[in-house]
């Protein structure tokens, strides 16, 4: 195991976010979770966590809507651990609608998440990060962060975002010890992509297996489900010693879609 680092990964109660987080403390590394969800459930989480992993584990309730609090969250990982290597901006939602019928709170909510939260939380971290001369930032992107979907018009700005913040975020650092990258997953069996395929499933009178395959088959050629624990333990590595050349680029794990 490497040096005990100390992160932050938003968007951690459930799907990618925990998967990443998970990855992070199987490594030694402490770290501050975010997200919603039932209280209990993710107290229960992070008492396991940090007896199994024999790290601290915190928990933000921070919305990421909302700048103040994002800020108060970073402040609270820095009392908690002492300081905030690994900064890991996961927090994302989707809509879907054609344009002319996408309702404006709705991109306004896609675009405050996905990509201004990342700001807030990076524009937090930096100052300390740049103090010490080391730091992390990991933003989960997507492949929707380098090609489009139809429908998905603020999730693809939103993501098509991150990627350009995370490259100014790379370059404006790149003496300072401090790396960027975006993590571009395909498509992922979490609680957002569940919800699209049991929709999917309902307007064609599908099965679950048969809407999964059939999602699986128009973009992801594997036509198999990236793994959390593969996006757990890239991010592992990213944040590693052996990853500080990598910096201001996008890492695809997505099957072969953005290949196409």
């Amino acid at each position: 195991m490497g040096t005990k680092r100390s992160a932050i990964v938003t968007g951690s109660t459930s799907g990618i976010g925990q998967g990443i987080a998970i990855a992070l403390m199987e490594a030694g590394h402490n770290v501050m979770l975010n997200g919603f969800g039932d209280k209990g459930e993710i107290e229960a989480f992070r008492a396991e966590s940090a007896k199994k992993y024999d790290v601290k584990v915190a928990y933000s309730a921070a919305d990421m809507t909302k700048p103040e609090e994002i800020a108060a969250m970073v402040a609270a990982a820095t009392q908690e651990f002492g300081q905030v290597d690994i900064l890991v901006n996961n927090a994302g939602i989707q809509h879907v609608a054609p344009i002319e019928e996408f309702p404006p709170e709705k991109w306004n909510a896609v675009l405050a998440i996905n990509l201004t939260s990342a700001f807030h939380a990076t524009r937090a971290v930096l100052p300390q990060m740049q103090q010490r001369g080391w730091g992390r930032i990991i933003n989960v992107a997507s492949a929707h962060g380098l090609v489009a979907s139809a429908q998905k018009s603020a999730y693809v700005a939103s993501k098509h975002g991150i990627v350009g913040f995370t490259k100014v975020t790379a370059l404006e650092n790149a003496e300072k010890g401090i790396t960027c990258n975006a993590i571009c997953p395909g498509w992922v069996l979490t609680p957002l992509v569940q919800k699209q395929i049991e929709a999917r499933a309902a307007a064609h009178n599908w099965t679950i297996a048969e809407a999964s395959r059939d999602l699986l088959s128009e973009k992801q050629p594997s036509k198999s489900f990236v793994q959390v624990e593969e996006l757990g333990a890239l991010a592992v590595f990213l944040s590693g010693e052996l990853a500080r050349s990598i910096t201001g680029t996008t890492i695809s794990m997505d099957g072969g879609w953005t290949a196409q």
